[in-house]
């Protein structure tokens, strides 16, 4: 049985168990009554978001169609991303509300230049020039 279905066949179950117990609810406060049944309907609701957390959805990994080539942070909240989608590199600008395209290109191989930085890393420092408040075209 999976542990969503165990905990909800425990609430279900909750109010019959209360139910047997003969002569608790006499000798109780109804006001601790309440406390206590509130604490246990939060302590279940921390249990199954525990568990849905631990055992949930799945994560994707590894054979996603679309991964992210690099970026840089052109801003206090913008972005330039080269976002890799099956054969083709995407330049896409990123900022808060707002996703555009700025250019795209054939997938390629990053070449490795003597100075030891990439193509990409070479096309984002140049994006990240142009957004330089002194370099507003």
């Amino acid at each position: 049985m999976n542990p969503l279905a165990a905990m909800t066949l425990a609430l279900v179950s909750l109010p019959a168990m209360a139910a047997d117990s003969v002569g608790t609810a006499a000798t109780t406060p109804s006001g601790l009554q309440a406390l206590l049944g509130f604490a246990v309907v939060l302590a279940l609701m921390a249990a199954a978001a525990w568990l849905l957390r631990r055992f949930g959805m799945p994560r994707m990994t590894g054979n996603t169609p679309v991964r992210i080539v690099g970026g840089v942070s052109v801003g206090a909240r913008e972005r330039v991303l080269v976002v890799e989608a099956g054969d083709q590199w995407i330049v896409l600008g990123v900022a808060p509300g707002r996703v555009n395209a700025l250019m795209t290109m054939p997938r390629q191989e990053p070449p490795v230049r003597a100075d030891g930085a990439s193509e990409v890393k070479r096309l984002l420092a140049r994006f990240q020039q142009s957004a330089e408040p002194g370099n507003a075209k």
